[in-house]
């Protein structure tokens, strides 16, 4: 073989080399967050109505909370230690993995809430005019009426410290109140 094809022949190899790098590194990450399907769902749909949806969630909410399980500002029995295995300079790329996967198609079992509740108009301020969220705030609408209450009341009872604003929100509401506030959102 001459020179020039061996030379021509690494060259081709090192530019394929180069340029499978960004595949190997997205599917290096996906491969390490098949964990995070076991319970937040393999397409999107946690296997319990108490887990949240993570897929087209709002990327700096996933950021925050990913660094709050991190540095215990959150604290959860199964979320605190699988996060300790996320690296501070990957936190935003799983962040953005799961962002941009697609918000999972809305359960035909929900009905629809007859009208918003009374004290909604706050929660628009951070979570948008639809609650599909935006910074700083979650995206809302369509999660688990089971996921919400528990949210909301954890904030309520200062189990969930993470959000002074969410403590005091959701302190100066009724049980009633969030319970009708989730069941509205979950229809969404």
């Amino acid at each position: 073989m001459s020179k020039t094809r061996i030379s021509t022949i690494a060259g081709a190899v090192t530019i394929l080399a180069i340029l499978a790098l960004p595949a190997n590194a997205q599917d290096e990450l996906e491969a390490s967050l098949q964990t995070c399907s076991a319970c937040h769902g393999q397409n999107g749909e946690p296997i319990a109505p108490i887990i949240p949806i993570i897929w087209g969630q709002q990327e700096s909410y996933l950021v925050k909370q990913i660094h709050d399980y991190k540095s215990k500002d959150r604290d959860n029995p199964i979320m605190s230690p699988l996060t300790e295995s996320i690296k501070q300079p990957d936190i935003r790329k799983v962040a953005k993995y799961f962002a941009a996967k697609t918000w999972p198609a809305r359960r035909a079992t929900a009905a629809a809430a007859a009208s918003q509740p009374d004290g909604m108009a706050i929660c628009r301020v951070c979570h948008q005019e639809n609650f599909q969220g935006g910074l700083p705030a979650p995206r809302l609408a369509g999660q688990s009426y089971e996921y919400l209450l528990g949210a909301m009341n954890a904030f309520a009872d200062e189990q969930r410290t993470n959000s002074v604003d969410m403590m005091k929100l959701m302190k100066a509401l009724t049980p009633a109140q969030r319970q009708d506030m989730a069941r509205y959102l979950s229809t969404l």
